[in-house]
C-alpha cells in the first residue's frame, strides 16, 4: 500500500489569514491564489498535510480516488505499468501542481516521490461541497485540468514526433521553466529524476539518454557538474533543437 504520514488538519493560528496558509510559499501560483481570507479559512479546514520519502507511493493505480492533492515541495512522477512490466512515466509533478483527479472511481495511474515531498490532501467530497460555495475555486481547478490536457498532448508529440537530441532538448527547456532555475553555472537546473526516470519519460532507454547528454555536452549546449544538476550552456542552441529548427 501506499505511504503517506497524514498529520491533523491544518488549524488557523489566530485572527486573520490562516497562519499556515499565509506562509505557503507556493501559494501565489497555486489554486488557492484568488481565495480571500475567510475563503482560505474554509480550504484550511479541510486539508490534511502529507509527507513521504523517495520511492514512497501517494497511490497506486486503481485505488480508490477519494482525495486530491497539491504539491508542495519536491517532486513526484506519475506512471503506468504496462502488461509486459515496462514502465512509462506520463510526467513529472511540480510544486503548485495539482495530482489525483480522476475521472472515474479509481486513479488511472501511479505517483511515487521521487525524493522527500509534501503535499496538501483535499478530500474529493469535501472539496466539490466547497465548490458550491466558492465557484471560483471549481474554476480554477477547470483550468488546471485543462492545464494537464494541454500537457498530456505535449507529452504525446514529444514521444511520437521527436528525435533522442529533440526530446533530451525539449525536457531540460520544460524543466528549466518548471523550477524557475535559470539554468547557467551560477543557478544550475536541479534534475532530482534519475536518468532511468527520464528514459522512461522520454521513451528512450537509459543508454539514450547518457549518450545524448554527451552529445549536448560536447556541443558545448549543456555542462553536467554532477549527474542531478545541468548548466544549460547555450539556452538558445537547445531550444532550437527542441523545435527542430
Amino acid at each position: 500500500m501506499p505511504a503517506a504520514i497524514l498529520g491533523a488538519p491544518c488549524r488557523a493560528l489566530g485572527r486573520g489569514t490562516p497562519a499556515i496558509c499565509a506562509a505557503c510559499e507556493i501559494r501565489d501560483f497555486t489554486f488557492c491564489a484568488s481565495l480571500d481570507d475567510q475563503e482560505l479559512r474554509s480550504v484550511q479546514a479541510i486539508v490534511r498535510p502529507v509527507r513521504l520519502g523517495a520511492l514512497q507511493l501517494l497511490f497506486q493505480e486503481g485505488d480508490p480516488a477519494d482525495s486530491v492533492y497539491n504539491l508542495v515541495s519536491g517532486v513526484i512522477k506519475l506512471y503506468k505499468l504496462l502488461p509486459d512490466g515496462r514502465r512509462q512515466i506520463t510526467g513529472f509533478v511540480y510544486p503548485g501542481d495539482f495530482l489525483g483527479i480522476a475521472t472515474g472511481a479509481g486513479h488511472a495511474y501511479n505517483a511515487e516521490a521521487v525524493g522527500d515531498v509534501s503535499l496538501c490532501r483535499f478530500p474529493r467530497r469535501r472539496l466539490f461541497a466547497l465548490f458550491e460555495r466558492y465557484p471560483k475555486l471549481e474554476h480554477r481547478l477547470f483550468g488546471i485540468a485543462t492545464d494537464e490536457l494541454t500537457a498530456a498532448q505535449d507529452q504525446m508529440l514529444l514521444l511520437g514526433r521527436k528525435t533522442a537530441a529533440e526530446k533530451l532538448a525539449s525536457f531540460l527547456c520544460r524543466l528549466a521553466d518548471r523550477t524557475g532555475d535559470g539554468g547557467d553555472a551560477d543557478d544550475p537546473i536541479l534534475v532530482p529524476m534519475t536518468r532511468g526516470d527520464i528514459a522512461d519519460y522520454l521513451g528512450l532507454t537509459v543508454e539514450t539518454v547518457s549518450r545524448t547528454f554527451g552529445r549536448l555536452r560536447k556541443a558545448g549546449l549543456v555542462a553536467v557538474p554532477d549527474p542531478h544538476h545541468v548548466v544549460l550552456s547555450d539556452r538558445d542552441g537547445l531550444e532550437d533543437i527542441a523545435e527542430a529548427l
